[in-house]
């Protein structure tokens, strides 16, 4: 445990550099916003407040502790019931202002930050929220999941330094780490006393948000209702936000089933996922009375990666070839066709659709400079051109497979009567992994295995529930499964989550390809040491090429906007969308109802 409750003087030397204390941090220059501002750019600060918003997910839950590896919580609990020290501004990739902390100090160099408590934060029992809330839950939450751990393991030290204030000193360079501990759930440590935070329960955490937990069928639903008393709500981070009386999820164990569902009007909002369905399977009743509303939000975000993630922790995908084997071997422009009418595009790269993308062609001089170190541990065509095979859009594929047996060849997998094998006779076979209500996937991943077989490799659907699935993810237990990946503006330590070393071995991260490279740790650590933005969009442009290089994941299609479905009485600001359109902070938070 770092976390030390006495008041403490600095033991770094950072005394000589500037100190700023401000109502918000930005990874690079200042805060869009004054600190008198009245509300968020893509908040109706006069949007009406009541109603209810019924929302559908697929899948279930089996939990209300969304802090840890254990069970499935609802995606909803952290974000409508627990508060931060600082809140997104969703309209800046990389800043951050006040909430639970009135205000936030640090130096030029980054070496510490500090944050001061708002006096009139609480939780939803009325207990204030302490800087011992704030310690405690910096440890606990560390202990309970990976995904915070390695923030904590790069600070030296944290204490109190005052009443309301609190001080984390850094152990290494990490321009982003002010905002990664701004942005950490701080929960009550009284309401965790005698519970592990590492268990799964059905007990939701007590939190300060505007939201608690009203109602709950295991599985099936959940209910979360505005609290009246909520502390927050006259801020100007939080004005024209969360202005819904009541919000329910619905969970279902398809995507059709759900879809069937918003047409009849049991949930009030539908993602459309399907570009083909989007054009034409929308002519039902409440469409075309005028009760159901078709919204596109275009965003300016990375394209959400979706594909089929290959867990190289399993020999037969250990070699490069193998696995672009596999991308050539995936028919994306037959596939595209059929399940969505050819509109979609391809995601390119994992920063595809931003200036953080790699980009068509060679590596440009800054991107070689970076890499050249690594040169010995990647692929040899790290740096040219990467770009993905185009088929001819007939699901014969010939030249995509020809590649692919050449490549697989050369990777010691031949064909002996008819079947695909290494040198041992061990054959290539594999399992991919999909959930039952991802009829979608299975369909892609259906068209995909005829393709195998003709080049003398067994594959096996295998869809299994939620629980197995969440549990077999966290434990590796796959070899091929789908992955989505929705990067950001402002990607940063949670790149270490997803390709980290530690997630090889490390259960429970989002490394589930397995990612073990040199060179993607190093950008990684030049990404967040980067002072300048030139240098940060140089160093994220070489990790998005070292991990196209690996080869870890077949990518599919993106959508650049959102398909959103929705009653006519729930409403946004479409003048003032932000950035990010239709992704977190978006839906249910600055949306209303009016009839």
């Amino acid at each position: 445990m770092i976390s030390t409750l006495a008041f403490a003087a600095p033991t770094w030397g950072d005394s000589a550099q500037a100190q700023t204390t401000s109502h918000g941090i930005a990874m690079h220059g200042q805060p869009a916003l004054p600190p008198d501002f009245v509300a968020l750019p893509q908040a109706n600060p006069d949007a009406p407040k009541g109603g209810r918003i019924v929302m559908g997910e697929v899948g279930g839950f089996d939990s209300l502790n969304p802090f840890t590896t254990l069970g499935r919580a609802p995606a909803w609990v952290s974000p409508l019931t627990v508060e931060t020290l600082m809140g997104r501004a969703w309209d800046e990739p990389f800043t951050v202002y006040g909430l639970l902390a009135e205000s936030v100090t640090t130096n030029d160099s980054r070496t510490f930050v500090e944050f001061t408590l708002r006096e009139g934060a609480r939780f939803a029992d009325g207990s204030p929220v302490t800087v011992e809330d704030v310690l405690w839950s910096f440890d606990a939450l560390a202990e309970a999941h990976p995904r915070y751990a390695a923030a904590h393991g790069k600070v030296a030290k944290a204490w109190a330094t005052g009443p309301r204030s609190v001080r984390f000193d850094f152990s290494e360079a990490d321009r982003e780490l002010p905002l990664i501990l701004g942005l950490r759930p701080v929960l009550s440590r009284k309401d965790w006393d005698g519970r592990d935070l590492k268990a799964s329960a059905m007990r939701a955490p007590l939190g300060s948000g505007p939201y608690e937990v009203a109602a709950v069928d295991p599985g099936r639903s959940i209910t979360l209702r505005k609290r009246a008393d909520w502390w927050a709500r006259d801020l100007p981070l939080m004005r024209g936000l969360h202005n819904f009386d009541e919000v329910k999820i619905e969970y279902f164990a398809d995507a059709s089933v759900m879809f069937e569902a918003f047409k009849a009007g049991a949930i009030m909002t539908f993602r459309e996922g399907q570009a083909a369905r989007w054009m034409s399977g929308y002519d039902f009743p409440r469409v075309t009375s005028g009760e159901v509303v078709k919204s596109e939000i275009p965003h300016g975000r990375p394209a959400m990666m979706t594909g089929l993630a290959m867990n190289t922790r399993r020999p037969q995908f250990s070699d490069w070839r193998v696995r672009q084997a596999l991308i050539d071997s995936f028919n994306y422009e037959f596939i595209n066709t059929t399940i969505n009418g050819g509109t979609e595009p391809r995601a390119r790269s994992w920063f595809w659709n931003s200036d953080l993308a790699m980009g068509e062609g060679p590596a440009d001089e800054a991107v070689r400079a970076l890499l050249a170190p690594f040169a010995s541990t990647l692929p040899p065509d790290a740096l040219d051109d990467l770009s993905l095979p185009v088929a001819d859009g007939s699901e014969a594929n010939r030249a995509g497979l020809r590649r692919a047996a050449r490549l697989l060849e050369e990777a010691g997998w031949t064909v002996t009567a008819g079947r695909r094998q290494n040198a041992q006779g061990e054959p290539m076979a594999f399992e991919i992994l999909v959930p039952i209500g991802g009829s979608e996937m299975r369909a892609v991943v259906t068209i995909w295995i005829r393709a195998l077989e003709r080049l003398g490799i067994t594959a096996r659907l295998v869809a299994v529930d939620d629980a197995q699935m969440n549990a077999r993810l966290r434990d590796y237990d796959f070899d091929i499964t789908p992955i989505t990946r929705a990067n950001s503006l402002s990607p940063g330590n949670e790149q270490l989550l997803y390709w980290g070393r530690a997630g090889v071995t490390l259960p429970g991260t989002r490394n589930i390809a397995g990612v073990d490279s040199p060179a993607v740790e190093a950008m990684i650590a030049e990404m967040l040491a980067a002072q300048a933005p030139e240098d940060f969009r140089t160093a994220v442009r070489a990790l998005d090429r070292a991990l196209m290089a690996g080869r870890y994941v077949i990518p599919m299609w993106f959508a650049d906007r959102s398909r959103l479905a929705h009653d006519r009485r729930l409403k946004y600001a479409a003048d003032r969308l932000p950035v990010y359109g239709d992704a977190a902070g978006f839906l249910p938070d600055v949306w209303w109802w009016q009839d």
